[in-house]
């Protein structure tokens, strides 16, 4: 299938900042780049964005052309397409503790369960913790085809938009509560505790980080539902992405003080509408304009998400540590070291059982899915 250089542009660029935001497991980019990984949280935000917009078009438009919903089918290419790569990570951090980059881990049944961010313990099992993010895209992918259908059993722009604000308001509602009652103990004396109150009741429960996720659908049934406006949407994308990147700069200002009241309400749902507007003028990037790299970054960058921390943790330990390597060569080693392991993982493992599934006609992924 075609693939689009704007949005491959896009995930390339969401791992890249995950990995060098993560890279405080090894100690950081140092004073002079640590601004370079700061704010790279909102990779993960990215990737929310662009799963709800692939995902959101791959089931509105065959439900929006009268075709039944193919639950079954949906669930196998997911499983598929997430499973094996995540169950092979899983099973190294379980297996091998001495590969963790922190010492605790939560119970394999959580992450198995998909349970990890509802119930985790941050301050004692760091290990694999950012597989949060999956447990909350695996709730997508449980819920939105079983919701997709029944809003389109009876299509209303009203009733559609009233969801969409209703999980929204929700969202806010829950990490206000949060912030101000249950954190309320903690408030007064910020440090180690504030930020585990945080992380555990704010930044964690799929409940409360739906925006990104959403802002992705309601691109997705714009572009299903008002075709006409979203030629429009590609005819101006250069407007469309100057009012993203606008609105990108407000909420990364908003969020210099990340766990503060206002953040934690607005700050979300700002940021997810400045990535959609990003997406949507990205989906009209044409071809010639693709960079060099991107798309092999956008197609591994499952992998590498799933195992760069345990790349980083090896690399520091039998490498960087022993040998006393710093500055611009231990950052090529541990770059090297992310990239041969990520890369491992998606050969190996997420590419074997995507052609396994892609040679099953009735498993084989929608062209308007995307990667």
């Amino acid at each position: 299938m075609n693939r689009l250089p704007g949005l491959d542009l896009l995930r390339a660029w969401a791992i890249v900042w995950v990995m060098l935001f993560h890279s405080y497991v090894v100690g950081g980019l140092g004073e002079r780049f640590a601004w370079l990984g700061n704010d790279g949280w909102m990779g993960v935000d990215l990737f929310f964005v662009l799963s709800g917009y692939l995902i959101g078009h791959q089931l509105l438009a065959p439900l929006a052309r009268g075709e039944p919903l193919d639950w079954r089918g949906f669930y196998r290419r997911r499983a598929y397409r997430i499973l094996p790569a995540f169950l092979a990570v899983l099973a190294v951090y379980v297996a091998w503790p001495a590969l963790r980059e922190a010492p605790g881990l939560a119970p394999a049944w959580q992450f198995a369960s998909f349970t990890l961010n509802l119930l985790i313990d941050y301050e004692h099992d760091k290990a694999f913790s950012h597989a949060w993010s999956l447990c909350v895209e695996e709730h997508f992918y449980l819920l939105f085809p079983w919701l997709a259908w029944w809003l389109l059993r009876r299509p209303s722009l009203r009733k559609a938009v009233a969801l969409g604000l209703g999980v929204v308001a929700f969202g806010m509602a829950v990490r206000g509560y949060v912030w101000l009652h249950e954190m309320a103990s903690v408030r007064e004396q910020p440090g180690p505790a504030f930020g585990l109150r945080f992380v555990e009741g704010i930044y964690y429960p799929t409940w409360a980080r739906l925006d990104g996720l959403l802002a992705g659908v309601a691109l997705a049934a714009l572009r299903v539902g008002r075709p006409q406006m979203w030629m429009r949407l590609q005819r101006h994308a250069g407007i469309v992405l100057a009012a993203g990147l606008g609105l990108f700069v407000l909420a990364w200002w908003l969020f210099r003080a990340r766990l503060g009241f206002w953040p934690s309400v607005v700050g979300y749902p700002l940021l997810s509408l400045a990535l959609a507007l990003c997406v949507g003028a990205a989906s009209a990037m044409p071809m010639r304009w693709a960079v060099p790299g991107a798309g092999w970054l956008a197609r591994v960058s499952y992998s590498l998400y799933l195992s760069h921390k345990l790349a980083l943790h090896a690399v520091a330990t039998w490498w960087v540590g022993p040998w006393q390597w710093h500055g611009f060569a231990a950052f090529a080693l541990y770059a090297f070291g992310v990239l041969a392991v990520g890369a491992a993982l998606h050969y190996m493992v997420e590419r074997s059982f995507l052609r396994w599934r892609d040679r099953t006609p009735v498993l084989a992924e929608p062209a308007a899915a995307g990667p």
